[in-house]
């Protein structure tokens, strides 16, 4: 006999915007590049959340699940950084279309994690 433990409930989001960790994200994208990220790639904000949806976390979520506060100094949680390396690995994988669009997708949400002190490397260009 085997006991499958309870389903997660489907995340409920808000507007992207309405995240503290996206408006990070965007305001160090708006220091590092310039102009306005959160029009400049209509894509930027989507696939945010469709990742945020494959995942079932919020953007808030993620960076809790990534990060802590130590001495007063933002840390990085290995065991958080490391399962949202290789969820984007898989989610990425399973994005439709070339190699290319993949890997933007991809990289936009380590984008998303980086710009909030997460580090991580670029994904596996398959």
């Amino acid at each position: 006999m085997t006991i499958d433990a309870p389903e997660e409930q489907p995340v409920a989001l808000r507007p992207m915007l309405d995240y503290a960790a996206v408006r990070t994200w965007l305001d160090g994208l708006r220091q590092h590049w310039g102009g306005d990220p959160a029009t400049d790639d209509p894509e930027r904000l989507p696939v945010l959340e469709a990742f945020c949806r494959y995942a079932n976390r919020d953007p808030d979520q993620i960076i809790k699940e990534t990060t802590m506060i130590k001495d007063g100094e933002r840390r990085i949680r290995i065991k958080g950084r490391n399962k949202y390396a290789a969820l984007i690995n898989e989610w990425q994988a399973g994005v439709e279309g070339s190699r290319i669009r993949k890997a933007k997708w991809g990289n936009t949400v380590r984008s998303f994690l980086i710009h909030n002190g997460v580090l991580l490397q670029s994904g596996v260009q398959a």
